[in-house]
């Protein structure tokens, strides 16, 4: 009786997939835990096609969601104004003025990308706010 070869999947390439994709990872994803104003921190930034995903707890879950789109104002040559929008958790105006000054800069390093920003902070103070956009930036996928 003859041995069965041993099976190996074959490498398969998508109709119309992108060669310059090839061999590259679909997500880019980034994570971190530092201490941030004495309380223990975890970030995560995931690059999608359209959107950054921005994940920042201090209660060890997702919290509020955010989504962070820009939006040009006619007649402004400026750079594109954050409308944000609570999708999940409570909707405080606190919230909108904590998420546009903690992710602006991720959008406009991202080339203006949409940003989804999931928060769960115990310190919301300026000197923690500074602290987490250091960690934010090193965890960069854009």
């Amino acid at each position: 009786m003859q041995a069965l070869p041993a099976l190996r999947p074959r490498p398969r390439k998508c109709p119309g997939g992108d060669p310059a994709m090839e061999g590259k990872p679909l997500l880019m994803s980034r994570q971190r835990t530092e201490v941030v104003c004495g309380v223990p921190t975890q970030v995560v930034c995931t690059a999608f096609s359209s959107h950054i995903l921005v994940l920042v707890t201090q209660f060890g879950k997702m919290g509020t969601l955010v989504s962070l789109e820009p939006s040009d104002v006619a007649g402004d040559i400026g750079k594109p104004v954050l409308t944000t929008r609570v999708l999940l958790g409570q909707d405080e105006p606190l919230i909108h003025v904590f998420a546009k000054n903690l992710v602006t800069f991720v959008s406009q390093e991202a080339g203006n990308r949409a940003v989804l920003l999931a928060m769960a902070m115990k310190d919301r103070s300026v000197e923690g706010l500074k602290a987490l956009k250091e960690v934010i930036q090193a965890c960069q996928v854009w």
